[in-house]
């Protein structure tokens, strides 16, 4: 699949097929993610595969009861959370980088993300980006340490639903040159 071809084309899946994922889907998912950019190269980010029933019952009720993608958790037959380790991202020996350290891991961890997910879709999987849940819930389901907070969950699984294509702003109304109150692409 040609990479514009997929960015178009990827979709926000909520509904799946129960069908298993072979693990060589789930490794060549994972290592897209693990191949993306990263502040300082540090990787910060961390996988956690859920395919337990249970679990994923207990994940779906860390969101928000109005998510969309509630159902999405359960249906799956795998969620993948992302996880990340803090300390590296907006650091430099050590030291914080006045206005990156704060959040810049969840810089990493979306880069990480958008190579999974379109990963995914070049396979035939679908995923959707979910961030409204509670992530200390979360966190204490999967047992996470001290040290890495989680981020992002995705449910990874065959398509039960086509995606729509959201509409998209021009270009005109995005880009600027020189400075935000000169924009248009016609200049």
């Amino acid at each position: 699949m040609e990479l514009f071809e997929a960015i178009k084309a990827r979709r926000s899946i909520r509904h799946y097929k129960p069908d298993a994922i072979p693990e060589e889907k789930i490794n060549t998912v994972l290592a897209a993610a693990r191949w993306a950019p990263s502040w300082s190269n540090c990787q910060p980010w961390r996988f956690v595969l859920v395919q337990d029933k249970e679990k994923k019952a207990r994940l779906a009720k860390t969101l928000a009861p109005a998510n969309r993608a509630l159902q999405s958790i359960k249906e799956a037959p795998m969620v993948i959370v992302l996880c990340a380790k803090l300390g590296c991202s907006g650091f430099i020996g050590g030291k914080s980088i006045p206005d990156k350290a704060e959040l810049w891991y969840m810089f990493d961890v979306a880069l990480a993300m958008q190579n999974l997910t379109l990963m995914a879709h070049s396979l035939g999987l679908g995923t959707v980006h979910i961030g409204w849940f509670n992530p200390q819930e979360v966190a204490q389901i999967l047992n996470i340490p001290d040290g890495v907070t989680v981020v992002e969950m995705t449910p990874l699984g065959y398509p039960a639903e086509k995606g729509r294509a959201p509409s998209r702003r021009e270009l005109a109304e995005l880009v600027f040159y020189e400075s935000y109150s000169h924009g248009t692409l016609n200049r």
